[in-house]
């Protein structure tokens, strides 16, 4: 299991994307938050299973009908102490 910071850039803001996405991260059960960025990208910050990379990489790029993804960028971060209660929206 690792910690991932993924920035998503597209129409990405005021499409219901973090709504579509914050629903299927909660369907597969992944820990952490999704939210909006000043300049106009989303910023998701969770623990994914190397087994469940690929379902989660394919939820942010399928986002809500209105939304339209054009890049996905990820890194590992260290946040070992972070213990999250689920997957939240963050306004």
């Amino acid at each position: 299991m690792e910690s991932y910071r993924i920035i998503i850039s597209g129409k990405v803001q005021h499409v219901y994307y973090r709504k579509f996405v914050s629903q299927a991260l909660m369907r597969l059960r992944i820990q952490g938050y999704i939210q909006n960025l000043n300049d106009g990208t989303v910023e998701v910050i969770a623990l994914i299973y190397d087994d469940e990379y690929d379902s989660v990489n394919k939820a942010l790029k399928e986002g809500s009908p209105l939304s339209s993804v054009d890049d996905i960028t990820s890194t590992i971060i260290e946040e070992d102490d972070i213990i999250y209660d689920g997957f939240e929206i963050r306004y």
